[in-house]
């Protein structure tokens, strides 16, 4: 698969959430989002995240996310699939090794969500 192709319409970024704060969430959307942030709520999946978002080229090798953490490789795959399956990250197969990417639409998504309007107390700080 490639990064573009084959998301889904909510991973592409051509459907998103109004912020919490100024419209209540469907139950589609609520049940789709919690997978997300279920997905995001284990210090492993979290530091994964992380690592392959913040890596050189926006891309990551699989041999490359083992090694900073106290775990075997099968968790490591599985915390990755975790991830993959929450629609946080994309991945694909060149050879042995498999690489993944983060995908900004989904994070871009959460982060519109949790946006919170400015209140007039922090307007006037």
């Amino acid at each position: 698969m490639s990064k573009q192709g084959g998301l889904p319409l909510a991973e592409q970024g051509t459907s998103c959430c109004a912020p919490m704060a100024r419209e209540p969430l469907g139950e589609d959307d609520a049940a789709e989002l919690s997978r997300m942030f279920k997905a995001l709520s284990d210090p492993v999946r979290l530091r994964l995240l992380s690592l392959i978002a913040s890596h050189e080229g926006g891309e990551a090798c699989v041999c490359e996310l083992i090694g900073p953490f106290d775990v075997s490789q099968p968790t490591i795959s599985h915390h990755l699939k975790v991830l993959r399956e929450a629609g946080l990250v994309d991945c694909e197969r060149r050879g042995t090794w498999v690489y993944y990417w983060v995908l900004p639409a989904t994070l871009a998504r959460l982060s519109a969500l949790l946006q919170a309007p400015a209140t007039a107390m922090e307007v006037s700080a």
